[in-house]
């Protein structure tokens, strides 16, 4: 389109490589979508742009026809003198399991009807069994609300034991599709998603230890097309919304309307869009209890360290240990079984299976 500069549009320099093309795609996709509050035109532009300058032959025709946009041959930087010593990688840290508070809990009971049933009934029997030694027997009256009594009792006997039938039945018809599967969905594979590879990682080598959990990766937003979550672990009734981020090293904070602060100030270098989520996920799953959390790894030499007292209805940020240790015990308190219409719910946001 004349006069409109694709590089301006998405908010590239004219020498920009196909990754950084692609990744400053994927984060205005995200706001400019119809879906989230932006319009069609608009995003049928943006779709242009990035179609145009991630294809070499495309982006060659482009700058020869708009020779003011196209990039200008700028001399090569200086080297900069090399570091001694080596350069420091990011990474997971190896996690001590014997310090794990739940790792060696076992396997937790399972949810059921468990004795209540017989409780209401046995209840019922000791009733009469105490108005026939009442002076007098039973009277009519008596007689009548002790059959109400019995009555409600088996009914909700009844109705206990179906439920707990069709839910046998949905956790059958469940191992029978998936087996032993427990990871669904693929994490970001390029350059400027690493922090998903680490955080994929720890999930699958602890978190899946949790018993009864299952670990997604690349889920949307109720009535997204995009990734907008980078993975979740659901365990029974329990769900964690999980982001990863490369960040300078420094202590992270959250306050109360969900803004970060890095070392007591504003931290303008990133954000997170749990807190939406977690809200979204929470009207999809009335009675399921979901966090979130934002994991920090150190993308330069130094420390990486959160607060321990941040609320649960908040996305905290969290180093890879804490998680594994606050947010595995909390799934691990929760039942071991797997809730067949919550987790089907949740595989239903994967992006890309």
């Amino acid at each position: 389109m004349h006069g409109l500069d694709y590089y301006e549009l998405l908010g590239v320099p004219k020498q920009a490589s196909a990754a950084e093309i692609k990744s400053a795609y994927r984060s205005l996709a995200k706001t400019m979508h119809p879906d989230a509050g932006g319009t069609t035109g608009t995003f049928r532009l943006l779709q242009d742009a990035y179609e145009t300058l991630i294809d070499p032959a495309k982006r060659a025709g482009y700058d020869d026809e708009h020779p003011s946009y196209a990039p200008v041959t700028l001399p090569p930087k200086p080297r900069r003198p090399q570091r001694t010593g080596a350069p420091f990688r990011p990474g997971l840290p190896e996690i001590d399991v014997d310090a794990l508070s739940w790792w060696h809990r076992g396997e937790v009971a399972e949810d059921g009807p468990g004795h209540a049933p017989a409780g209401l009934v046995a209840g019922a029997v000791l009733v009469l069994l105490l108005m026939l030694l009442l002076p007098g027997g039973l009277s009519g009256a008596v007689l009548a609300l002790w059959l109400a009594l019995l009555a409600a009792a088996l009914g909700t006997t009844v109705w206990l034991i179906r439920g707990r039938l069709a839910l046998a039945r949905a956790r059958r018809e469940l191992v029978a599709e998936f087996g032993d599967e427990v990871v669904f969905g693929r994490f970001g594979a390029d350059a400027d998603q690493q922090a998903e590879r680490f955080t994929a990682r720890l999930l699958e080598r602890y978190l899946v230890k949790v018993p009864g959990a299952r670990v997604f990766h690349s889920l949307a937003w109720p009535g997204s097309v995009f990734a907008d979550i980078d993975h979740a672990v659901l365990a029974g009734r329990r769900l964690v919304l999980v982001e990863s981020r490369l960040w300078p090293p420094g202590h992270y904070e959250i306050d109360d309307d969900g803004s970060l602060w890095r070392d007591g100030n504003r931290f303008r270098g990133g954000e997170s869009r749990l807190l939406g989520a977690i809200e979204q996920y929470r009207e999809l799953l009335p009675g399921v209890e979901v966090r979130g959390a934002v994991l920090v790894y150190p993308h330069r030499a130094g420390e990486v360290t959160t607060e321990d007292d941040a609320p649960d209805d908040l996305p905290a940020p969290m180093t890879p240990a804490r998680f594994a240790e606050e947010i595995g015990s909390w799934l691990a308190a929760g039942s071991s079984t797997v809730d067949p219409f919550v987790f089907r719910t949740v595989l239903g946001r994967v992006v890309g299976r």
